[in-house]
């Protein structure tokens, strides 16, 4: 994992993204950071990360479109499977590459409250919280590019689907606003979403009952369930989009809440990704 780790921590800065990346992250909160905190004599920093959150949808795509889908494209990654390193290790290696060039961008706007502590009274340990929240958020996203890399084998595609990807994650809070709450749209949703599913598992298996037995057996429990208590399925789809609501998470942080169930989450969503992305991987070192 540490030589995966290094290497593709060094081509970051061996090819024009990772100078692209930290270039167009600093410019942005460079200029958030002069209108919100120095032209408005303002030493509440917090609202610059709030503000700047948006950044992810374009700078994410940049930092991970190349993550899986390069070695994918140059037909190196059968070097990579067949190698004694543990798909775990090379995906884990690139993950925290990836998170190591962020970190290492976000730590250089820390000069940014060193200036409002300077010349004012700036929260401390508010904005280390915010930092925390806000790096945490990064990575969830980060965790999401690597996923959507390891997909495809071109960059272009990695990178367009994730921008769409982190634009529905930037819009779900007012998607959510009209979504159908009542019970039968929520139980059509959850049988739909089993279906799917099922046929996510018989893509990677390739079993037919695997996936068809189960498959009628939650629709089945889903219905049965709707004709014994059908207020189970009551806002069902708000509550399922609300788990990829990663920024309504983040409002703690941005009010100087530090929220551990928010912390929890990030991680989780993180590792679910990591996770999915190493079962692509298997798959293709075994296919």
């Amino acid at each position: 994992m540490l030589a995966v780790f290094k290497r593709e921590f060094k081509s970051y800065f061996i090819s024009p993204i990772g100078y692209i990346f930290m270039g167009f992250f600093l410019l942005l909160s460079g200029v958030f950071f002069a209108l919100i905190n120095l032209m408005s004599a303002s030493a509440h920093y917090i609202s610059v990360l709030t503000n700047i959150t948006f950044i992810f949808m374009f700078v994410v795509p940049i930092l991970t479109m190349r993550l899986m889908s390069e070695d994918k494209r140059l037909k190196t990654d059968q070097l990579l499977l067949t190698s004694p390193l543990s798909i775990t290790g090379l995906v884990l290696g690139k993950y925290l590459a990836a998170v190591g060039v962020f970190l290492l961008t976000i730590l250089i706007t820390c000069i940014y409250p060193v200036i409002i502590n300077h010349f004012g009274i700036l929260a401390v340990w508010e904005v280390v919280g915010g930092y925390i929240g806000f790096f945490l958020l990064g990575s969830a996203f980060i965790a999401l590019g690597l996923f959507i890399s390891s997909t495809t084998e071109n960059q272009v595609a990695a990178a367009i689907i994730t921008f769409s990807a982190l634009l529905f994650i930037w819009l779900i809070d007012w998607v959510q606003e009209i979504l159908p709450k009542d019970a039968l749209s929520g139980a059509v949703f959850a049988g739909l979403l089993i279906i799917a599913i099922m046929y996510l598992v018989y893509r990677n298996t390739r079993d037919l009952w695997v996936s068809i037995i189960p498959a009628v057996l939650g629709v089945g429990g889903v219905v049965t369930t709707y004709f014994l208590n059908k207020t189970v399925f009551d806002g069902f789809i708000t509550r399922f989009f609300d788990w990829f609501s990663l920024l309504k998470r983040f409002n703690s942080f941005a009010m100087g809440i530090f929220d551990l169930s928010a912390v929890v989450y990030y991680l989780s969503f993180s590792a679910v990704f990591i996770f999915l992305t190493i079962q692509i991987i298997e798959k293709r070192r075994w296919s």
